[in-house]
């Protein structure tokens, strides 16, 4: 899983939370902010969303405390992925 791309990681953000018809993957970049009025404008609910995709696709959690720190940008959230996948 090492091998997971931010693209993948992009593509499943877009998908779970019925982006992609808005957005291409090409349109988010690696760093960019995810929440707040610079980045896609997500809120807790997509966080919500987002972490029950991030479990039943990759097999990983994303605790409550947690949460803000990886779902910072598409890189911190593959990181975790990546680092957490078994």
């Amino acid at each position: 899983m090492a091998d997971l791309s931010i693209r993948d990681v992009k593509e499943m953000l877009l998908t779970a939370l019925n982006l992609a018809e808005e957005y291409e993957p090409e349109d988010v970049g690696d760093d960019d902010s995810l929440f707040g009025d610079e980045g896609l404008g997500l809120d807790s609910l997509d966080a919500l969303q987002l972490a029950v995709a991030i479990e039943e696709r990759y097999g990983v959690t994303v605790d409550e405390g947690q949460g803000e720190a990886i779902f910072r940008s598409p890189k911190t959230i593959r990181d975790h992925i990546v680092a957490n996948r078994a």
